[in-house]
């Protein structure tokens, strides 16, 4: 017998659905810095994830919600960094 192995999941910011940690972009606030992109998934600071779609971005931006859970402004370059990640994957 053969074990499935478990798929950790995330809750989108923007959306609310629960996908697997793969399919999202992990947006870092470290304890001593400024607000980045963590493509690696291993930046140590408190995270939120948000899905690997331009339409997560918009909708992130447009509700804050990446701004609501990590308590902090969240500049333009950062939806910038998103979304060029994302068309940068789908180019792959």
């Amino acid at each position: 017998m053969s074990k499935m192995k478990k798929v950790p999941l995330r809750k989108c910011a923007a959306t609310g659905e629960m996908l697997p940690k793969k399919e999202m972009i992990r947006i870092v606030l470290p304890k001593e810095g400024e607000i980045s992109v963590d493509l690696s998934g291993k930046k140590s600071g408190r995270g939120t994830y948000v899905s690997k779609s331009e339409e997560a971005v918009e909708k992130a931006r447009k509700n804050r919600s990446i701004q609501s859970q990590l308590g902090t402004a969240v500049p333009d370059h950062i939806y910038d960094e998103l979304l060029h990640a994302i068309r940068r994957e789908a180019l792959k």
